[in-house]
Protein backbone atom coordinates (compact mmCIF):
# COMPACT_ATOMS: atom_id res chain seq x y z
CA UNK A 1 0.00 0.00 0.00
CA UNK A 2 2.96 2.30 0.50
CA UNK A 3 3.65 2.30 -3.23
CA UNK A 4 1.08 5.13 -3.55
CA UNK A 5 3.10 8.28 -4.14
CA UNK A 6 1.92 11.77 -3.26
CA UNK A 7 2.22 14.58 -5.79
CA UNK A 8 2.96 17.51 -3.47
CA UNK A 9 3.40 21.13 -4.43
CA UNK A 10 6.21 23.16 -2.86
CA UNK A 11 4.10 24.49 0.02
CA UNK A 12 2.79 21.04 0.88
CA UNK A 13 6.32 19.59 0.81
CA UNK A 14 7.49 22.20 3.33
CA UNK A 15 4.47 21.64 5.59
CA UNK A 16 4.87 17.85 5.48
CA UNK A 17 8.60 18.09 6.16
CA UNK A 18 7.99 20.30 9.20
CA UNK A 19 5.33 17.95 10.57
CA UNK A 20 7.53 14.86 10.13
CA UNK A 21 10.52 16.64 11.69
CA UNK A 22 8.35 17.58 14.67
CA UNK A 23 7.21 13.97 15.03
CA UNK A 24 10.81 12.75 14.77
CA UNK A 25 11.98 15.17 17.48
CA UNK A 26 9.14 14.09 19.78
CA UNK A 27 10.02 10.45 19.15
CA UNK A 28 13.73 10.97 19.78
CA UNK A 29 12.98 12.78 23.07
CA UNK A 30 10.78 9.89 24.18
CA UNK A 31 13.48 7.37 23.25
CA UNK A 32 16.16 9.34 25.09
CA UNK A 33 14.19 8.88 28.28
CA UNK A 34 13.85 5.10 27.81
CA UNK A 35 15.45 3.15 24.98
CA UNK A 36 17.94 4.58 22.49
CA UNK A 37 17.58 4.37 18.72
CA UNK A 38 20.64 2.96 16.93
CA UNK A 39 21.77 2.41 13.38
CA UNK A 40 24.26 -0.11 11.98
CA UNK A 41 27.71 -0.04 13.68
CA UNK A 42 26.51 2.29 16.48
CA UNK A 43 27.94 1.48 19.91
CA UNK A 44 25.51 0.23 22.58
CA UNK A 45 26.50 1.42 26.08
CA UNK A 46 26.76 -1.69 28.30
CA UNK A 47 29.15 -3.08 30.87
CA UNK A 48 30.34 -6.44 29.51
CA UNK A 49 31.77 -7.34 32.90
CA UNK A 50 28.20 -7.66 34.26
CA UNK A 51 27.63 -10.77 32.16
CA UNK A 52 25.42 -9.11 29.54
CA UNK A 53 23.72 -11.51 27.13
CA UNK A 54 24.10 -10.45 23.50
CA UNK A 55 20.79 -10.80 21.67
CA UNK A 56 19.45 -10.30 18.14
CA UNK A 57 20.96 -7.35 16.26
CA UNK A 58 24.11 -7.06 18.40
CA UNK A 59 27.77 -8.03 17.91
CA UNK A 60 30.82 -8.04 20.18
CA UNK A 61 33.49 -6.15 18.21
CA UNK A 62 36.88 -5.54 19.87
CA UNK A 63 35.38 -5.64 23.36
CA UNK A 64 32.55 -3.29 22.40
CA UNK A 65 28.88 -4.12 21.78
CA UNK A 66 27.69 -2.69 18.45
CA UNK A 67 24.39 -2.81 16.56
CA UNK A 68 24.11 -4.82 13.34
CA UNK A 69 20.77 -3.33 12.26
CA UNK A 70 18.69 -0.18 12.64
CA UNK A 71 16.18 -0.14 15.47
CA UNK A 72 15.59 0.44 19.17
CA UNK A 73 17.73 -1.06 21.94
CA UNK A 74 15.64 -3.26 24.24
CA UNK A 75 16.78 -4.66 27.60
CA UNK A 76 15.21 -7.65 29.38
CA UNK A 77 17.17 -8.31 32.57
CA UNK A 78 20.69 -9.04 31.27
CA UNK A 79 19.59 -9.62 27.67
CA UNK A 80 20.30 -6.74 25.27
CA UNK A 81 18.93 -6.83 21.73
CA UNK A 82 17.88 -4.47 18.93
CA UNK A 83 14.24 -4.42 17.85
CA UNK A 84 14.03 -3.57 14.17
CA UNK A 85 11.64 -0.74 13.33
CA UNK A 86 10.85 -2.17 9.91
CA UNK A 87 10.78 -5.95 9.78
CA UNK A 88 8.76 -8.81 8.34
CA UNK A 89 5.98 -10.32 10.40
CA UNK A 90 7.23 -12.68 13.11
CA UNK A 91 4.34 -14.68 14.56
CA UNK A 92 3.90 -15.18 18.29
CA UNK A 93 1.48 -17.48 20.10
CA UNK A 94 -1.82 -15.69 20.64
CA UNK A 95 -1.48 -13.26 17.73
CA UNK A 96 -4.72 -12.29 16.00
CA UNK A 97 -4.18 -12.70 12.25
CA UNK A 98 -6.27 -12.26 9.12
CA UNK A 99 -5.48 -14.51 6.15
CA UNK A 100 -6.73 -15.74 2.80
CA UNK A 101 -7.26 -19.44 2.04
CA UNK A 102 -4.75 -20.57 -0.59
CA UNK A 103 -5.41 -24.32 -0.55
CA UNK A 104 -7.88 -26.87 0.82
CA UNK A 105 -5.84 -29.94 1.75
CA UNK A 106 -6.42 -33.15 3.72
CA UNK A 107 -7.99 -32.21 7.10
CA UNK A 108 -6.52 -28.72 6.85
CA UNK A 109 -6.64 -25.36 5.12
CA UNK A 110 -3.53 -23.46 4.09
CA UNK A 111 -3.65 -19.68 4.50
CA UNK A 112 -1.59 -16.79 3.21
CA UNK A 113 -0.96 -14.59 6.25
CA UNK A 114 1.83 -12.34 4.92
CA UNK A 115 4.46 -14.66 6.41
CA UNK A 116 7.44 -16.44 4.82
CA UNK A 117 5.33 -19.62 4.60
CA UNK A 118 1.64 -20.49 4.53
CA UNK A 119 -0.10 -21.08 7.84
CA UNK A 120 -2.10 -24.23 8.59
CA UNK A 121 -5.61 -24.34 10.05
CA UNK A 122 -6.51 -27.91 10.99
CA UNK A 123 -10.10 -29.12 10.76
CA UNK A 124 -9.80 -30.19 14.41
CA UNK A 125 -8.69 -26.67 15.45
CA UNK A 126 -11.95 -24.89 14.69
CA UNK A 127 -15.61 -24.97 15.64
CA UNK A 128 -17.90 -26.85 13.30
CA UNK A 129 -20.91 -25.02 11.77
CA UNK A 130 -23.38 -26.94 13.99
CA UNK A 131 -21.48 -25.75 17.09
CA UNK A 132 -21.35 -29.24 18.61
CA UNK A 133 -18.09 -30.41 20.20
CA UNK A 134 -17.42 -33.84 18.70
CA UNK A 135 -14.81 -35.92 16.90
CA UNK A 136 -14.28 -34.95 13.25
CA UNK A 137 -15.52 -37.60 10.82
CA UNK A 138 -14.83 -38.46 7.19
CA UNK A 139 -18.05 -36.63 6.28
CA UNK A 140 -16.71 -33.44 7.89
CA UNK A 141 -13.57 -33.77 5.80
CA UNK A 142 -15.65 -34.13 2.62
CA UNK A 143 -17.62 -30.99 3.52
CA UNK A 144 -14.58 -28.80 4.20
CA UNK A 145 -15.24 -26.61 1.15
CA UNK A 146 -18.69 -25.77 2.52
CA UNK A 147 -16.90 -24.15 5.49
CA UNK A 148 -13.94 -22.43 3.80
CA UNK A 149 -12.82 -22.55 0.19
CA UNK A 150 -10.01 -20.96 -1.83
CA UNK A 151 -9.78 -17.13 -1.61
CA UNK A 152 -12.02 -16.92 1.47
CA UNK A 153 -10.81 -14.38 4.05
CA UNK A 154 -10.52 -15.79 7.57
CA UNK A 155 -9.69 -14.45 11.02
CA UNK A 156 -7.84 -16.81 13.38
CA UNK A 157 -5.36 -16.97 16.24
CA UNK A 158 -1.79 -18.25 16.18
CA UNK A 159 -1.65 -21.56 18.05
CA UNK A 160 2.05 -22.29 17.72
CA UNK A 161 4.88 -23.33 15.44
CA UNK A 162 5.19 -27.07 14.86
CA UNK A 163 7.35 -29.33 12.69
CA UNK A 164 5.10 -28.85 9.66
CA UNK A 165 4.73 -25.08 9.94
CA UNK A 166 2.75 -22.35 11.65
CA UNK A 167 -0.55 -23.57 13.09
CA UNK A 168 -3.70 -21.50 13.67
CA UNK A 169 -6.90 -22.09 15.61
CA UNK A 170 -10.44 -20.68 15.42
CA UNK A 171 -12.27 -22.01 18.46
CA UNK A 172 -14.43 -18.97 19.15
CA UNK A 173 -17.42 -17.22 17.62
CA UNK A 174 -15.31 -14.12 16.93
CA UNK A 175 -13.09 -16.12 14.54
CA UNK A 176 -14.04 -17.56 11.17
CA UNK A 177 -15.02 -16.39 7.70
CA UNK A 178 -15.14 -12.66 6.96
CA UNK A 179 -17.58 -11.32 4.38
CA UNK A 180 -18.95 -8.03 3.03
CA UNK A 181 -15.92 -5.84 3.54
CA UNK A 182 -12.43 -4.90 2.40
CA UNK A 183 -9.08 -6.57 3.10
CA UNK A 184 -6.19 -4.11 3.29
CA UNK A 185 -2.47 -4.78 3.52
CA UNK A 186 -0.13 -2.56 5.54
CA UNK A 187 3.47 -3.13 6.70
CA UNK A 188 3.22 -5.44 9.77
CA UNK A 189 5.44 -3.19 11.89
CA UNK A 190 2.73 -0.50 11.81
CA UNK A 191 0.35 -2.77 13.78
CA UNK A 192 1.50 -3.14 17.38
CA UNK A 193 0.38 -6.03 19.56
CA UNK A 194 -2.38 -4.87 21.92
CA UNK A 195 -4.96 -6.41 24.23
CA UNK A 196 -7.77 -5.62 21.79
CA UNK A 197 -7.56 -6.19 18.03
CA UNK A 198 -11.32 -6.51 17.42
CA UNK A 199 -13.17 -3.20 17.24
CA UNK A 200 -16.87 -2.60 16.67
CA UNK A 201 -17.36 0.98 15.45
CA UNK A 202 -20.98 1.21 16.51
CA UNK A 203 -21.62 4.69 15.08
CA UNK A 204 -20.59 3.43 11.62
CA UNK A 205 -21.97 -0.11 11.80
CA UNK A 206 -18.52 -1.46 10.93
CA UNK A 207 -16.24 -4.17 12.33
CA UNK A 208 -12.49 -3.50 12.27
CA UNK A 209 -9.91 -6.26 12.80
CA UNK A 210 -6.27 -5.16 13.08
CA UNK A 211 -4.29 -8.28 12.20
CA UNK A 212 -0.83 -8.50 13.74
CA UNK A 213 0.39 -9.78 10.36
CA UNK A 214 -0.43 -6.51 8.54
CA UNK A 215 -3.75 -7.70 7.07
CA UNK A 216 -6.60 -5.45 8.21
CA UNK A 217 -10.28 -6.24 7.72
CA UNK A 218 -12.93 -3.53 7.46
CA UNK A 219 -16.43 -4.93 7.04
CA UNK A 220 -20.09 -4.69 7.92
CA UNK A 221 -20.84 -5.50 11.56
CA UNK A 222 -22.00 -9.08 12.08
CA UNK A 223 -23.54 -10.30 15.31
CA UNK A 224 -22.01 -13.53 16.61
CA UNK A 225 -24.60 -16.30 16.38
CA UNK A 226 -24.77 -19.39 18.54
CA UNK A 227 -26.02 -22.24 16.35
CA UNK A 228 -26.53 -24.52 19.36
CA UNK A 229 -29.40 -22.37 20.60
CA UNK A 230 -31.52 -23.13 17.52
CA UNK A 231 -34.33 -25.62 17.93
CA UNK A 232 -33.33 -28.44 15.60
CA UNK A 233 -36.74 -30.16 15.91
CA UNK A 234 -38.96 -27.28 14.77
CA UNK A 235 -36.51 -26.06 12.12
CA UNK A 236 -37.69 -28.39 9.25
CA UNK A 237 -41.34 -27.43 9.81
CA UNK A 238 -40.50 -23.73 9.72
CA UNK A 239 -38.59 -24.21 6.47
CA UNK A 240 -41.58 -25.93 4.84
CA UNK A 241 -44.14 -23.30 5.88
CA UNK A 242 -42.02 -20.18 5.38
CA UNK A 243 -39.97 -20.78 2.22
CA UNK A 244 -40.87 -17.42 0.69
CA UNK A 245 -40.25 -15.40 3.86
CA UNK A 246 -36.87 -17.07 4.43
CA UNK A 247 -35.76 -16.29 0.89
CA UNK A 248 -36.67 -12.63 1.43
CA UNK A 249 -34.80 -12.57 4.74
CA UNK A 250 -31.74 -14.07 3.08
CA UNK A 251 -31.87 -11.38 0.41
CA UNK A 252 -32.02 -8.68 3.08
CA UNK A 253 -29.12 -10.25 4.99
CA UNK A 254 -26.86 -10.32 1.94
CA UNK A 255 -27.55 -6.66 1.17
CA UNK A 256 -25.22 -4.07 2.71
CA UNK A 257 -26.75 -0.58 3.07
CA UNK A 258 -25.11 2.14 0.97
CA UNK A 259 -24.30 4.17 4.09
CA UNK A 260 -22.41 1.24 5.60
CA UNK A 261 -20.52 0.74 2.33
CA UNK A 262 -19.48 4.40 2.36
CA UNK A 263 -18.29 4.08 5.97
CA UNK A 264 -16.24 0.99 5.06
CA UNK A 265 -14.60 2.86 2.17
CA UNK A 266 -13.92 5.93 4.33
CA UNK A 267 -12.25 3.85 7.06
CA UNK A 268 -10.26 1.96 4.42
CA UNK A 269 -8.99 5.23 2.95
CA UNK A 270 -8.07 6.46 6.44
CA UNK A 271 -5.94 3.32 6.83
CA UNK A 272 -4.34 3.90 3.43
CA UNK A 273 -3.38 7.46 4.41
CA UNK A 274 -1.84 6.29 7.71
CA UNK A 275 0.09 3.59 5.85
CA UNK A 276 1.41 6.10 3.30
CA UNK A 277 2.64 8.35 6.13
CA UNK A 278 4.13 5.39 8.04
CA UNK A 279 2.15 6.04 11.25
CA UNK A 280 1.45 3.32 13.80
CA UNK A 281 -2.11 2.14 13.20
CA UNK A 282 -4.27 2.32 16.34
CA UNK A 283 -8.00 2.76 16.77
CA UNK A 284 -7.43 6.26 18.21
CA UNK A 285 -5.45 7.48 15.19
CA UNK A 286 -7.95 5.91 12.80
CA UNK A 287 -10.87 7.68 14.50
CA UNK A 288 -8.98 11.00 14.50
CA UNK A 289 -8.40 10.63 10.75
CA UNK A 290 -12.07 9.77 10.20
CA UNK A 291 -13.23 12.76 12.25
CA UNK A 292 -10.89 15.08 10.35
CA UNK A 293 -12.27 13.95 6.98
CA UNK A 294 -15.84 14.41 8.23
CA UNK A 295 -15.16 17.88 9.66
CA UNK A 296 -13.72 18.97 6.30
CA UNK A 297 -16.74 17.49 4.44
CA UNK A 298 -14.42 15.57 2.11
CA UNK A 299 -15.67 12.98 -0.32
CA UNK A 300 -14.25 9.49 0.12
CA UNK A 301 -11.91 9.72 -2.89
CA UNK A 302 -10.60 13.13 -1.73
CA UNK A 303 -9.09 11.50 1.37
CA UNK A 304 -6.28 10.12 -0.81
CA UNK A 305 -5.34 13.61 -1.99
CA UNK A 306 -2.07 15.30 -1.06
CA UNK A 307 -3.65 18.06 1.03
CA UNK A 308 -5.48 15.64 3.33
CA UNK A 309 -2.31 13.58 3.90
CA UNK A 310 -0.46 16.75 4.94
CA UNK A 311 -3.32 17.73 7.27
CA UNK A 312 -3.25 14.28 8.90
CA UNK A 313 0.51 14.55 9.49
CA UNK A 314 0.11 18.04 11.00
CA UNK A 315 -2.77 16.86 13.18
CA UNK A 316 -0.81 13.88 14.46
CA UNK A 317 2.19 16.09 15.30
CA UNK A 318 -0.10 18.47 17.22
CA UNK A 319 -1.80 15.60 19.06
CA UNK A 320 1.50 14.08 20.20
CA UNK A 321 2.86 17.43 21.34
CA UNK A 322 -0.30 18.05 23.40
CA UNK A 323 -0.05 14.57 24.88
CA UNK A 324 3.57 15.22 25.83
CA UNK A 325 2.67 18.53 27.53
CA UNK A 326 -0.08 16.89 29.56
CA UNK A 327 2.28 14.08 30.52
Amino acid sequence: MREIELSLNQTQKIRLKRALEKLESLSSKANSNSNASVSISDSIPVNLEDGVLKGHGTLDLNGELVATLCGVVERVNKLVYVRALRARYKPEVGDIVVGRVSEVAQKRWRLDIHYSQDAVLMLSSMNLPDGIQRRRTALDELNMRSIFEENDVICAEVRGIQHDGLHLQARSQKYGKLERGQLLTVPPYLVRRRKQHFHHLEQYGVDLILGCNGFIWVGEHVEAKDDMVEDQVSKPEQQKSNKNSISLEEQEQTYTPIETRQNICRIANALRVLSILGFNITIEVIMDTMNLSSSLNLDIHEMLGSEFCVLVAEGEAERRSLTKRKG
